[in-house]
């Protein structure tokens, strides 16, 4: 497996564990806030409407660009932002702005991702690298399912999202890695 697989296999996974912590509690941090399920499923419903149109007017947009792996990382900021964003939630309705936040995050970093990853992939092993990314992608959400439970029970939100916060930025630190890399490759490219 090349290099610049396991570096976004690496930032994808510290992505998904930040954003998954949060899975098995969201329905209570609605709850606390003063929402009900039906607001939970509204504003899941926004991160996934905006992901959803963002992702099909951007793509367009991504396929023109030079530099696409530079809207990976802008991505992961972006869910930076949206995660801390959780600690200012004091009504229902801030929730549906995070979750808009975090559907332009999506909508940036996902397809950049999986661009890249195809762009990586050794000849011949399409099925085993990507089952890689997805097998420990489904290990990392469940790890993080349990750990936000525990978190949360033990120290409460304010934590959870603090922690959540900072675990994104792990993986935006290193994506941005893959970027230096990528415009050392060039520059060296361009010097021969």
């Amino acid at each position: 497996m090349k290099k610049e697989l396991n570096i976004l296999l690496y930032a994808s996974s510290f992505f998904f564990l930040a954003g998954g912590l949060f899975m098995p509690v969201y329905a209570v941090f609605v709850a606390e806030i003063g929402g009900g399920l039906s607001t939970a499923g509204m504003a899941y419903g926004t991160f996934l409407v905006v992901a959803g149109i963002l992702t099909f007017v951007l793509c367009k947009w991504e396929d023109k660009m030079k530099n696409q792996e530079k809207l990976m990382p802008i991505g992961y900021a972006l869910g930076c932002v949206a995660f801390a964003g959780f600690l200012f939630i004091q009504k229902p309705w801030h929730l549906f702005v995070v979750q808009g936040i975090l559907g332009v995050s999506e909508a940036i970093w996902r397809p950049a991702f999986d661009a890249l990853y195809s762009k990586y992939l050794t000849k011949g092993k399409s099925f085993s690298e990507w089952g890689r990314w997805e097998g420990v992608t489904y290990i990392v959400m469940a790890v993080a399912s349990v750990l936000g439970g525990w978190i949360a029970d033990l120290q409460g939100f304010r934590i959870l999202f603090l922690i959540m916060f900072n675990i994104s930025l792990v993986a935006f630190i290193i994506s941005t890695l893959l970027i230096v890399k990528e415009d050392k490759k060039k520059r060296n490219k361009k010097k021969k």
